[in-house]
């Protein structure tokens, strides 16, 4: 089973998906027990193929820690929090919490982009 915590206590995910907004990137961050990578990796995959298929999603990318890292990060895409919010909430997106080695915690946040002059745009 797989653990939900906040990284920013002061704004709990479920907060962030009612926040009307979009396009919107949700950062991921998973904390796998050692010998769980390979599942974790394998499931993290099933949970994105069910989430490619949704209305609203752009594109998702893994990462990996180096080295002997026990992290995972996923960065997507999402058109709006409003999109994010029913692909999570979703009753076959949420009976696929099994599966995910027993330890697992992740850490969701949605962000927006923002410009910095001379730097990004939004």
């Amino acid at each position: 089973m797989i653990e939900l915590k906040s990284l920013d206590p002061s704004v709990p995910f479920e907060n962030q998906l009612q926040h009307e907004t979009g396009p919107v990137v949700l950062v991921n961050m998973f904390s796998v027990p050692d010998e769980g990578m390979e599942q974790a990796m394998e499931k993290w995959r099933e949970d994105a193929e069910f989430m490619k298929r949704q209305p609203g999603y752009i594109s998702s990318q893994l990462h990996r820690a180096t080295g002997s890292g026990t992290l995972m990060a996923n960065i997507a895409v999402w058109e709006s929090t409003e999109a994010l919010l029913k692909a999570f909430s979703d009753p076959e997106f949420q009976a696929k919490h099994d599966g995910w080695p027993d330890g697992t915690v992740i850490y969701p946040h949605v962000f927006e982009k923002v410009a910095v002059s001379g730097i990004c745009v939004d």
